[in-house]
C-alpha cells in the first residue's frame, strides 16, 4: 500500500474516531478509569494507553517513520525516562558535548546518584566517539541540530558505530522536527523531542515524546510506568490539533530563519552567526545531505557581547521568553535560560558565551521581522 504524504498523516494518521457523533476531530477522553473487564490491558493513563495517548503516538511514529510511539510530561522525562529504559549503574554512555542544558544538567547531577560513567565528546567527529566507547558502553546519544549552537553531526555514522559496536543510539530530534530530519531513515534507534517545541509549535503545550520500533517502545513503557512521567488527557489532544499544521508551520519557519540569517550575516553589528542553512555553517554540506530543510532556530553573537540583554528589550515584535518553536518569533539568551544551570566555565568550554543569542524564529511576515531587528540595532548604536 502506497504510503500517503506527510501533511495528510498529520491530519490523518492514527486519528481517534469520534463514532458517536461523527465529528470531524479526535474527540478528548479525560477518564483516569475504565472498565478492566474484558481489556487485554487496563486502560490507566500512568500506563501510557488511553485513548487519546495510543491514537497520538502512532501518528507522531508515523511522521518519524517508525513503528510506535510514547508520550511524556516534558522532554526531560521523554530522554530520562527512555535513557534510563536502557541502561542501569555500571554501564556508560558516550555524549556529544553540545546538548540543551537541561540534558547536560540531568547527566552532571543524576548520573552520578546511579553510578552510571559516561564521556562528553568534544567534538563532532564520528571517529571521535568510536574511540569514546568502553567495554561497559551501552549507548550514544546525539543532539543535532544542537542547542543552541546549531552544530550538525552525521547521523548515519553514528548509527554505524553504534550498529557495530552493538550499542544502542539515540538522537534529540527537537530542532529539526520530523518536517526537516527523520533520523531512523538514517539507523538511528531511539529519537525523542520536546514536544513543548515545534510538534506543539503554539506556545501553550508541556510534552516530550520518544519514537522507534515497537520492540523499543515496549521495553521503554515496562519501565517509564515506574516514573510517573505520563502526559496529561488535554496536553495530548492540544498536541494532536497542533500536529496537524505541523509541516505549513515549520516550511514558513525554515524560509524566515534562512532569510534572516542572511540578514544577520551582513549585519555590522552581529559578530557572527549559527545556522546550518549558510554556506560559512562549518557543516552546510552535512545538513544538506542529512536534512530536508534548515529549521527555524539560529543563534548569534552581538558585536559588542555587553548588550546582550539590552537589545531584546528594544524588540517590539520578537518577544524575549525562554523557550522555542512556536509560531511567534522568540530570542533569548541561553546563559540565562536554557543553559543557567550548567557553570559558566562549562558554558564558555562548550562554546556558549554569555552574549551569545538564541533566535527561534516564528511565522510572520518576513519583512516585519527584519525592521524590528534593525529598529533594535539602532536604538543601542545610536
Amino acid at each position: 500500500m502506497k504510503k500517503k504524504g506527510f501533511k495528510t498523516r498529520s491530519i490523518h494518521e492514527g486519528e481517534l474516531k469520534d463514532s458517536v457523533y461523527k465529528g470531524a476531530i479526535s474527540p478528548i477522553y479525560l477518564g483516569t478509569v475504565y472498565d478492566y473487564l474484558g481489556d487485554e490491558q487496563m486502560k490507566y493513563p500512568r500506563y501510557f494507553n488511553t485513548p487519546n495517548q495510543l491514537s497520538l503516538s502512532k501518528k507522531i511514529a508515523s511522521l518519524e517513520n517508525c513503528e510506535n510511539g510514547l508520550l511524556f510530561s516534558s522532554g526531560i522525562a521523554a530522554i530520562f525516562s527512555t535513557m534510563f529504559s536502557f541502561i542501569k549503574s555500571g554501564d556508560h554512555v558516550v555524549f556529544q558535548s553540545s546538548l540543551y542544558g537541561g540534558t547536560i544538567n540531568m547527566i552532571f547531577n543524576e548520573f552520578k546518584k546511579f553510578k552510571i560513567d559516561y564521556t562528553l565528546v568534544e567534538s563532532l567527529d564520528p571517529i571521535e566517539y568510536q574511540k569514546a566507547i568502553k567495554q561497559n558502553t551501552k549507548m550514544i546519544y546525539v543532539e543535532t541540530p544542537s542547542n543552541p549552537l546549531l552544530e550538525i553531526i552525521d547521523l548515519k555514522q553514528i548509527a554505524d558505530i553504534a550498529k557495530k559496536n552493538k550499542l544502542i543510539s539515540m538522537v534529540d530530534n527537537t530542532f529539526a522536527s520530523p518536517v526537516n530530519q527523520t533520523p531512523s531513515d538514517l539507523g538511528i534507534d531511539l529519537i525523542v523531542h520536546s514536544a513543548t517545541k515545534y510538534l506543539g509549535g503554539h506556545s501553550d503545550i508541556l510534552a516530550g515524546v520518544v519514537v522507534s520500533n515497537e520492540k523499543r517502545i515496549k521495553k521503554i513503557i515496562d519501565s517509564s510506568i515506574n516514573y510517573g512521567g505520563n502526559i496529561s488527557e488535554l496536553s495530548t489532544w492540544l498536541l494532536e490539533r497542533s500536529i496537524k499544521t505541523l509541516q505549513i508551520r515549520v516550511k514558513t519557519q525554515n524560509k524566515n530563519a534562512h532569510k534572516i540569517a542572511k540578514f544577520l550575516e551582513k549585519s555590522s553589528y552581529v559578530k557572527n552567526v549559527n545556522y546550518p542553512g549558510l554556506k560559512s555553517h562549518p557543516s552546510h554540506e552535512l545538513a544538506k545531505k542529512q536534512m530536508k530543510g534548515f529549521g527555524g532556530m539560529l543563534s548569534f553573537v552581538l558585536k559588542d557581547e555587553q548588550h546582550v540583554n539590552l537589545f531584546p528589550k528594544f524588540l517590539k515584535i520578537i518577544k524575549p521568553v525562554g523557550s522555542l518553536g512556536g509560531i511567534e518569533s522568540t530570542i533569548t539568551c541561553p546563559a540565562e535560560t536554557s543553559h543557567a544551570k550548567v557553570s559558566r566555565e562549562k558554558r564558555i568550554k562548550y562554546g556558549i558565551s554569555d552574549g551569545l543569542l538564541r533566535f527561534s524564529v516564528g511565522i510572520e511576515d518576513y519583512q516585519d521581522l527584519e525592521d524590528d531587528l534593525n529598529q533594535a540595532f539602532r536604538k543601542i548604536w545610536k
